[in-house]
């Protein structure tokens, strides 16, 4: 099994109940084909480098996942097909996945930037204490 990240652009002017609904549709369609996806990542809303059918702002989403070629040119499919899907851009990872290891690579980095987050908030909190002492 090989390891494929897409990056599409969807339009930013979609409500969020419809934007939902492409997302899944795009997730859907990577199980239905016997992929495996290992990470949803939501960019957010962007500005573009240039406008694109005349919108100047994008909502950017990352896709990692596991599988075949006729995934990719199933994917690929659909989202030409799509109106809301601006632009995208599907790239080859890795030949050979270990579909578990990744998924547990990037359940380790969560935690990580979790526990970075809270230390950084402490330390804020800390200093802005201190702040308060001396004045």
């Amino acid at each position: 099994m090989r390891k494929y990240e897409t990056i599409f652009i969807s339009n930013s002017d979609l409500q969020e109940k419809n934007q939902k609904e492409l997302f899944e549709k795009a997730q859907n369609v990577i199980t239905q084909q016997g992929g495996d996806i290992i990470d949803f990542d939501e960019w957010g809303n962007k500005k573009l480098a240039y406008q694109i059918n005349k919108k100047s702002h994008g909502f950017y989403v990352c896709m990692t996942y596991g599988g075949d070629g006729k995934i990719v040119a199933e994917l690929e499919r659909i989202f030409r097909l799509d109106d809301n899907i601006m632009k995208f851009m599907t790239i080859l990872k890795e030949e050979v996945v270990d579909l578990e290891a990744e998924k547990e690579k990037i359940k380790n980095k969560a935690e990580t930037k979790i526990e970075t987050e809270t230390v950084t908030d402490v330390d804020d909190d800390a200093e802005f204490e201190n702040e308060v002492e001396t004045e």
